[in-house]
């Protein structure tokens, strides 16, 4: 890959400008590690929201139930911004890119020079384009104002919301709103849920985990339209005719990086801006992070993108100082957690080298509290942990050791995960 990096003399002595492009988790964590590895130059904060970077786990659990204040969504206070002198310039976007004369242009008319960039752009959440998807009460959920959009139609209880779609934040909602009191429904074109991400088995598990809580759940269908009357959805019409009745509709069928700055200024792009394990892209002195990078994973040989808030807080504090001249390699190992109703889980590993994998189970697998491995060539390369606490380090150990496993121990309660 062609690019040229930032020598670290050059804080000290030439005090150039850095600009991060997103105001998200990637972009908010890159300025932060800027100014804690001393970097003293220009730090341009690009963000296209008016509000100041937050967090988005808590818009699909606690901040939508109503349960954590709107503070603590937020990933430092504006004052915090200011105090470090980072510029944060909200409800900005950048509308070009020029590697060529390391500039960017901003749709205020500003143009900003750059001596290195990090795009840290994020996704947008995918809409549907069957007949009534423009009514109003059909919603997405990617944002903090979604968030709390969605939370004044549920916090009262009594609304019969349909969700399409079955990813992880279309059953989070499914989990929150039903704790909430509304009637759920879920409509999902795959036999099963989360399948893509567990398997039908352990996807099963929580299809069952719904269908408990009073959740109507219908799998294999093809939504064909949202009906509607003067202007406001009023319902949900599969392909067989089907139609279940909805005060709201929630499109949960996942997003779409945003890659559109990038590929118009050049960079190599795959599912994502393909980037080496320290997030530089072939664009020199340009780098990438969060949900649009697609980075090299030297323990896993393997290109990887995720939309995970794990991914957004280490791949920028990685960035950051690959910008900066560092020796870093981004190997940590892709994580990420759910809770629903009275489960809560935490799963570490490498999708892509799951499939077809055989998954042991330790603990108990019908009282839900367990841990599950996928392994694959006789080494674990995924694990998940369900109602069980304070493994997830161990679980991280057995898969970077890659040590070849017997499933027979790996099973064993009494083995610990550190002799695995």
């Amino acid at each position: 890959m062609r690019s040229s990096r930032i020598e670290r003399r050059m804080i000290v002595t030439t005090a150039p400008s850095f600009v991060i492009v997103g105001g998200g988790l990637a972009g908010a964590t890159a300025a932060k590690t800027l100014r804690d590895e001393g970097f003293d130059g220009d730090v341009h904060l690009i963000a296209a929201e008016a509000h100041h970077p937050y967090i988005r786990p808590p818009l699909s659990k606690d901040y939508l139930a109503g349960t954590a204040e709107r503070d603590s969504v937020f990933v430092e206070s504006p004052e915090w911004y200011r105090r470090r002198e980072i510029d944060l310039q909200l409800g900005t976007t950048v509308t070009a890119l020029d590697p060529a004369e390391q500039r960017v242009q901003l749709d205020t008319g500003e143009a900003l020079d750059y001596d290195a960039l990090l795009l840290a752009t994020g996704s947008t959440a995918r809409r549907l384009t069957i007949p009534g998807a423009e009514l109003q009460g059909v919603r997405t959920l990617r944002t903090l104002d979604d968030s709390e959009a969605l939370h004044e139609e549920l916090a009262s209880g009594g609304r019969r919301l349909v969700l399409i779609g079955s990813g992880w934040i279309g059953m989070e909602v499914a989990a929150t709103a039903r704790t909430l009191g509304n009637e759920v429904t879920i409509l999902e074109r795959d036999p099963v849920p989360l399948a893509n991400a567990l398997g039908d088995e352990l996807g099963g598990m929580f299809a069952e985990l719904h269908v408990e809580h009073g959740v109507e759940l219908r799998t294999s269908v093809v939504v064909t339209e949202i009906t509607g009357a003067g202007g406001r959805a009023t319902g949900v019409r599969l392909d067989t005719g089907d139609l279940f009745a909805a005060d709201l509709v929630l499109v949960g069928v996942g997003a779409m990086p945003n890659l559109d700055l990038a590929r118009s200024a050049g960079a190599a792009i795959g599912s994502g801006v393909l980037t080496d394990a320290a997030l530089r892209t072939d664009l020199a002195n340009v780098w990438a992070a969060g949900d649009i990078a697609e980075a090299y994973h030297p323990l896993a040989d393997l290109r990887l993108r995720s939309e995970h808030w794990a991914n957004a807080l280490h791949g920028g504090a990685v960035a950051a100082r690959s910008m900066l001249g560092l020796p870093v390699s981004y190997d940590d190992i892709p994580y990420f957690y759910t809770d629903q109703y009275d489960l809560g889980m935490e799963y570490s590993g490498f999708g892509p080298l799951t499939r077809g994998a055989e998954i042991v189970y330790r603990g108990d697998r019908d009282a839900r509290e367990f841990i599950s491995f996928w392994v694959a060539g006789g080494r674990v390369v995924a694990g998940m942990n369900v109602n069980v606490w304070d493994v997830n380090e161990g679980v991280q150990g057995v898969i970077r050791r890659g040590n070849v496993v017997d499933p027979a121990r790996l099973a064993d309660e009494r083995i610990p995960l550190e002799e695995l």
